[in-house]
């Protein structure tokens, strides 16, 4: 996964390190791109994933669109090579200011998650002489059986328009002059790797598209959500995820309308295996029971192991592949949880080690903060060495 050439050069550079494989991230945008072709479907990248420059400028000249869930986002999209006409503004709590900017932008479509929003965005939308066209973000209750602070498409999230308020908007549809219902969307949750699960989704679908036919309505666009998990165990087996799995799922199970367009947005499973997380060994130390290499990267690099308890494979590129040690790998940080793993086989470790983090291309440095005021971390591309 990391090239002898960065390992020998390791010594030189600063680190905390994030180092991003632009021909792999390449060859992971070609093959969703070619597994969704086939069936016409489009894809919207998830800035929140990942929102360094070269990733995007790298994403948006595969013609992709964006999934943007703030206002940032839209500039950070725009700024970067996405058309306007290919973004999507998602998100539970857009502000009147956001709002605003996606209309005077004419991005493509907002993603509804109240009733109270859509009513915003009309009274917005006419206040500046503009038709705002909308998506429903429907929960569908289903289940996706992974981690739960990253699922949303059940009956109980804060994501999602409930089955009550979707019946109250259908009954006073011709009261939104200033939107336009283009379409539904749906997501359910992330690093999701059974496709029966998407399955379930598209067999749901089936049944809210016929619920609003009967009402007479006609839904033009379908946005699917994303979800797609990695593998963040075996990352050197499978850096490239089965998008044609995925694409085929939805294929062989959503009945679609004559004319009918469907809409992806992937992040994590379009960046995640690109981006590796570097950290040099400070200490080594024991407690009682545990052994600790305490690296220089910390929760603020890299959020998702404290956050969710997150695996990421990790590497001592150091030791020639010995397995001795079992060790917990912490941070400087000032919190218990700042861990990136515990009970680990690192080989026989000791200072100035470096270590590898893989499968850190999304929710890495997105999610990086200044606790304990510590300073970002670097970053190099593959084709910079």
């Amino acid at each position: 996964m990391i090239p002898q050439n960065l390992i020998d050069k390791l010594p030189e550079l600063k680190t905390p390190l994030y180092y991003y494989d632009m021909d792999l991230l390449q060859e992971t945008l070609n093959a969703a791109s070619n597994a969704a072709k086939p069936y016409g479907y489009h894809i919207h990248f998830a800035l929140k994933a990942n929102f360094n420059v070269k990733v995007l400028e790298t994403i948006s000249a595969t013609g992709m669109g964006a999934d943007c869930v703030s206002g940032n986002e839209i500039i950070k999209a725009l700024q970067n090579g996405f058309h306007p006409r290919q973004i999507v503004f998602a998100g539970v709590g857009k502000s009147d200011e956001e709002i605003r900017l996606a209309l005077e932008k004419n991005i493509y479509a907002f993603n509804c998650e109240s009733l109270q929003e859509i009513e915003v965005i009309n009274e917005i939308a006419g206040s500046v002489g503009k038709k705002a066209r909308i998506f429903l973000r429907l929960n569908p209750d289903v289940k996706a059986h992974t981690h739960k602070n990253i699922t949303t498409g059940t009956a109980e999230t804060k994501f999602g328009i409930s089955p009550l308020e979707t019946e109250l908007y259908l009954k006073q549809l011709d009261h939104f002059q200033h939107t336009e219902l283009i379409g539904l969307h749906f997501h359910i949750g992330s690093q999701i790797c059974d496709f029966s699960v998407f399955k379930a989704l598209a067999l749901k679908v089936n049944e809210i598209q016929d619920h609003f036919e009967s009402n007479g309505v006609k839904i033009q666009h379908l946005n699917m959500g994303g979800g797609l998990g990695i593998d963040y165990k075996h990352p050197e087996k499978n850096p490239v995820p089965d998008f044609k799995g995925y694409f085929d799922t939805f294929n062989q199970h959503l009945k679609l309308r004559p004319g009918q367009e469907v809409h992806f947005e992937l992040g994590r499973a379009l960046v995640a295996q690109s981006g590796v997380l570097l950290s040099k060994v400070l200490y080594v130390k024991s407690g009682e029971k545990n052994r600790f290499a305490i690296v220089d990267a910390s929760m603020t690099d890299l959020l998702r192991p404290a956050l969710y308890e997150a695996y990421h494979k990790i590497e001592n590129l150091s030791n020639n592949g010995n397995t001795g040690d079992i060790l917990d790998v912490a941070g400087p940080v000032c919190e218990s949880s700042d861990v990136f793993a515990r009970n680990i086989a690192l080989g026989t470790t000791q200072r100035g080690d470096f270590l590898a983090i893989y499968s850190t291309g999304a929710y890495g440095q997105v999610m990086s903060s200044a606790y304990n005021l510590r300073s970002p971390a670097h970053t190099l591309y593959s084709d910079e060495l």
